[in-house]
């Protein structure tokens, strides 16, 4: 999507003149290529030494280099996760008396714990340094959320931690979001490594990315990586912040980042049946049998909470399905299934037998129903029920995908396909571009997106007349 010649070349030049300015601190020291943790030069509490700058990617000629500077240990070392109210207290008179945005992440232990809570924050802003947060010990970061009440927060792919800093206390009141900023600028490759390197010359390694960060100590490897995630993203926001404006992209960012802090903290939507999203759920024929991955899969979440584990290592959804299908009776042909040789599976035998019992015992009449679902049938099943609603469907999504075209955005950044699935199965009964972005408004649709497609949608919803013979 993005014509990566000259574009590229611009910011990557404004990401050399980034490390050369004086008003802004250029990157530290810990940029080598030596192993992690073995630094060059000593600690630069002062952010104001000479500092490696990565090689100008445009000096080779008309195309960017390809070379980029490891990223293995952050500017001031890598900090001690706070872990005491005093501690705490320190941190939270550093940050008050920093200046500028603040860079803020979380780590979880998605894949480990049945919670999604946060198990480390980093924060990083001018003149406060570093921080690692390990709130399990802490009561909140509330006092940290009050220092920071006025400041903007940058993240990188904010919705996937605003949710677990809410959990700590933590609720930006403006934000930066460096992933999304990319995706309305035009970038394909969005990662916090693919921009780090493309537009500020500096590699990082994201081979932690899925660790257990429930783990207890965190190993120094860890820590480092974690401090490197905030390390660079006020520069990236920057870099992206001017990009946006140059595009004419500012104030459609400004709105999805409001849209951000407004669900900050509202509690996520919870799914009907949720046991109806196992995978390969599919397979399992009939009223019976579905009854029986429903008992196993509250059976499994049951003990998964209790042990704050992630439902799929205590059993795994394909052992659900194959028990689904098969029905064992006893324990010996129960062990016998895929994916219940495991030892802890082995021990809890008894918890998956009685749930199947208790599903060969329901009557008819407490079998599972598939319940009627809200808003349109799967796209796939258009032009079997409704092939008129199936071909405003097609002319809607060929206008949004040539505006993305047209204004170098993905389509589903412009607007939601859930939202044009809605409106082309049932549009309003008069179609102006007042009905249409009235419609898409109370869907959740943004002013821009609105502003950008209301007009096009509204004509190609009505059915086309027939062609003149």
């Amino acid at each position: 999507m993005v014509q990566n010649g000259h574009k590229s070349i611009e910011l990557r030049r404004a990401a050399t003149r980034l490390h050369t300015r004086t008003d802004i601190p250029p990157y530290g020291y810990g940029v080598t290529d030596e192993a992690p943790l073995t630094r060059r030069d000593a600690p630069d509490h002062a952010h104001d030494g000479p500092h490696d700058v990565p090689p100008d990617p445009t000096s080779g000629g008309s195309e960017p280099a390809r070379t980029s500077v490891p990223l293995t240990a952050p500017r001031e070392g890598t900090p001690r996760p706070v872990e005491t109210a005093d501690e705490l207290a320190e941190v939270v008179a550093r940050m008050a008396a920093g200046s500028g945005p603040v860079a803020v992440d979380a780590e979880r232990a998605s894949g480990y714990r049945y919670t999604q809570r946060a198990y480390l924050v980093q924060l990083r802003r001018q003149g406060a340094g570093t921080v690692l947060v390990d709130p399990v010990p802490l009561d909140d970061l509330r006092t940290l959320d009050a220092a920071l009440a006025d400041t903007e927060w940058v993240l990188h792919a904010a919705s996937q931690d605003l949710a677990c800093l809410a959990e700590v206390g933590m609720k930006p009141r403006r934000l930066f979001d460096t992933e999304l900023a990319a995706r309305l600028a035009g970038f394909e490759r969005v990662g916090l490594a693919a921009l780090t390197e493309q537009l500020l010359g500096y590699s990082l390694e994201k081979h932690h990315s899925a660790a257990d960060w429930s783990t207890r100590p965190l190993p120094e490897s860890w820590l480092t990586y974690a401090a490197l995630d905030v390390e660079l993203l006020t520069d990236l926001r920057d870099l992206l912040a001017a990009e946006l404006e140059r595009q004419g992209k500012a104030e459609w960012a400004a709105e999805e980042f409001a849209a951000l802090v407004a669900s900050a903290d509202r509690p996520p939507r919870t799914r009907p049946d949720p046991w109806r999203r196992t995978s390969g759920i599919h397979k399992v024929r009939g009223a019976r049998a579905q009854s029986r991955v429903r008992a196993l899969w509250y059976a499994r979440d049951a003990v998964a909470a209790r042990r704050d584990s992630a439902p799929g290592r205590v059993l795994p959804d394909s052992a659900i399905v194959a028990a689904a299908e098969l029905d064992p009776k006893d324990e010996r042909a129960l062990l016998g299934l895929p994916g219940f040789g495991g030892r802890s599976v082995r021990r809890l035998a008894r918890v998956w037998l009685d749930a199947l019992d208790s599903a060969r015992a329901l009557a008819d009449d407490e079998l599972p129903v598939n319940q009627p679902v809200e808003g349109p049938p799967p796209p796939h099943r258009w032009a079997e029920r409704d092939p008129v609603a199936a071909a405003r469907l097609q002319r809607c999504r060929q206008v949004v995908i040539a505006t993305a075209e047209a204004h170098t955005l993905p389509p589903e950044n412009l607007i939601s396909p859930d939202f044009i699935r809605r409106l082309a199965w049932a549009p309003p009964d008069e179609i102006t571009p007042q009905t249409v972005g009235d419609t898409l408004r109370g869907f959740g649709a943004r002013t821009w997106q609105v502003g950008l497609i209301a007009d096009q949608i509204a004509a190609v919803l009505p059915e086309a007349p027939p062609a003149a013979e």
